[in-house]
This record gives C-alpha cells, structure tokens and sequence, in this order.
C-alpha cells in the first residue's frame, strides 16, 4: 500500500501550501543523501517526501490525488492536467531539492558553498606539537623554543607561485570557481578542481623552486610562552605558526599539546596535590611536627596527639595554580604511620612495657573496634 503524501511530509490534509513547503524544506534538509552518504533509508525517503511535495504543491495534481489518491497518476488513471491522462513518472528529487533551494549547485548556501572561490583548499594546515613538562614547570610556568618541519612561503617567488612576469587566467576546467560539481543521477559531489587545485587560476609560468605551490618545505622555530597550571591535555595555539598556506594565502595555526610527567612525590588532581609522608608512631600517638614537601620549599606541619594513620590534612592554597588565574587548589597530606623495621634493645623493652601497660592482646584494641567486633561475632 503506498504511503500517504500528507503523513510522509508530516502535514494535514488541509494543509496550506507555505506549510506544505516548509514541511518539505525540513524534511529534505534531514534526509538529503549529501547529509547521509550511504544511507540507503536516507535515500529512500528523500526520493518519497520529493514525490510528495512535487504533486502536493502543485493545485492540479494536487486536487487528484485527494480524489483518487496515488493511482491519479498511474498508467491509464484518471485524466492528468490538461486533459492527459497517466504516466506521471515525476521530476528528479535533486531537480526539486535545487529548485526550493535557489537551483545551482546543492552544496550552496545550505551546505556551505556558493559562489566565487568558497570552499578551496588552499590555506595552509594546522600542526601539532607535543611538548613534556615536569610538574614544577607545569607549576611556574616555563618559556619553551619549539623547532619543527613545515610549509615555508617560497623566497624566490614571495609566496605567489609564479616566475616573474608570469600571467595568471581564468581557469577553464570551473570557470574560476575553484571546484567542480559532479552529478549522477541523485548524487552531487563538490570536488577541488583537479585543473587549478582550487585557486580559481591558472599560471602561466609556474615559479620552479616551488612547482607552482607558492611554499616549501623547511625548518622553523617559535617561542612558545607556556603559562602556570596546564595539565596533561591542555592545548595551545599559536596563531598562524602552522603550515603555509598555497600562493600567498593564510597560513594554518600550530597547537602546543601538553603532557605533565608524573612526580615521585606529588599526586595531580586538577589543581589540588596529594602526597603521603611517613609520621613515627611516638609522635602520631603523642603529637608533634613534621616536615612537609611542597613544589617550591617545605613547611611544618602540626600533627594532634592521638593522630591516626590515612588521615589527611588539608593545607590551602598550596597546590597547583588555576590555569585560568583564579587562586591554587590545596595539598592534602595523607599521614602513613612509620612502623620500625629495627630496634635496639632498650626500644624493645621500651615499647614492651608500653604493651604490657596497656594490656595488648591479639584483637583490636579500640573501644570501637571491639564494639563492632562483638556484634559481628554475636
């Protein structure tokens, strides 16, 4: 059974035509195959919701096929426009797609084309570069000189391409366009003319140290100014320090991609820094301070008597730098207890009589632990 015009393009069956067309401009616009390329369903519907808007937005056909419906227009229907009769086969859906849409090429204004010599290819290319930083550079901040292979602007002929007092024509191949269009059938394809690689023109004497590019290839350096807080991931860009661009035009960017080495010391999480440091049972029982490392110095840290191992203070402002300027995240200090793998003998006896004064057993002894202990164990 075939499928009704008005429920393909999503309108009533009393539409008015300004909602027929603009139903039909979304819909072409959803489905044409330029915007699914091998997309087999895509293709289908954009041949269907054409078929429907072509025969509902013309009055005539229109008001036959609300009488008789898709068969109007089938061989030996009812009588067509103008007394004909049948064998309505349709206009191509892209003769449709280019008439809605100003005619002409369909990548126009839709798909970003147009006239002139839009859509080349001949700017330069962007670059990337990686570049290492240990976590105090990444911290502070850090000047680097980038050295790297790319597109330069031809000395001999500026940049332009040609050899002196050569003359530049209109390229025959696409008119000055700087693309073609192929068409089979449904399909359309902009391509980069092959003639004039895009520039519109064609040299007459192209300049021999460059073959015509306007650029070579060559060595090139920057100064790269990297600033405090980036992280692994963090791009740069450096403005128009990529590739050459063809016959004098712009050139492409080059991207700065930083990776952080990872510290023996600190932990990065976002701005924030964690690091662990061994606390000696005397003081985490007793209280005291300790040395703490920063990125830049150290400082003292009090730690309460009674001090339990993974616990974590939290010391502001001493982290990693915001990359956007606003403030530093913090250093959290993670306490481990130091147990000692060798004593003498009066730490022995010492730590032996603090046992013995304190009643250790084999079980946990905190209040807590044994609470939970005995609930456990019923």
């Amino acid at each position: 059974m075939a499928e009704d015009y008005y429920t393909l393009l999503g309108v009533a069956k009393g539409a008015s035509a300004d909602e027929i067309k603009k139903a039909y401009r979304k819909k072409a616009m959803e489905f044409h195959p330029d915007r699914n390329p091998g997309n087999k369903t895509a293709e289908e519907n954009f041949k269907k919701i054409s078929r429907a808007y072509e025969v509902l937005s013309d009055e005539q056909k229109r008001k036959l096929y609300d009488a008789h419906g898709e068969s109007a227009f089938e061989q030996g229907g009812p009588s067509g426009p103008g007394g004909q009769r049948g064998g309505f086969r349709g206009a191509d859906p892209m003769d449709i797609f280019n008439q809605m849409f100003g005619g002409g090429n369909p990548f126009g204004d839709m798909f970003g084309g147009g006239g002139g010599n839009q859509g080349q290819e001949t700017g330069g290319e962007d670059l990337r570069f990686d570049v290492k930083l240990t976590l105090e550079e990444a911290a502070t901040g850090v000047n680097k000189k980038i050295n790297y292979r790319k597109h330069l602007s031809c000395e001999k002929c500026s940049g332009s391409g040609a050899e002196a007092g050569s003359k530049k024509s209109r390229c025959s191949t696409c008119g000055g366009q700087g693309h073609v269009v192929r068409s089979n059938g449904l399909f359309a394809m902009r391509q980069v003319c092959p003639n004039c690689g895009g520039e519109g023109e064609k040299i007459d004497k192209p300049c021999r140290a460059c073959a015509g590019e306007g650029r070579v290839v060559g060595d090139a350096s920057v100064d790269i100014k990297i600033p405090p807080g980036v992280d692994t991931g963090t791009r740069l860009r450096s403005s128009a320090n990529g590739s050459a661009g063809r016959r004098g035009n712009d050139a492409g960017d080059l991207y700065i991609v930083i990776t952080v080495l990872d510290h023996e010391l600190f932990e990065r999480d976002g701005d924030d820094l964690a690091c662990a440091v061994p606390v000696k049972f005397s003081i985490a029982a007793l209280g005291g301070s300790i040395d703490v490392p920063k990125l830049k110095g150290k400082t003292i840290l009090k730690i309460p008597a009674g001090t339990q191992g993974g616990t974590t203070f939290r010391l502001k402002g001493e982290g990693m730098p915001n990359l956007r300027g606003s403030g530093a995240g913090d250093l959290l200090v993670r306490v481990d207890i130091d147990v000692p793998k060798k004593m003498t003998d009066a730490q022995r006896a010492a730590l032996k009589a603090y046992s013995d004064a304190c009643g250790d057993v084999e079980a946990p002894v905190s209040d807590s632990w044994k609470q939970k202990f005995k609930k456990f164990f019923g």
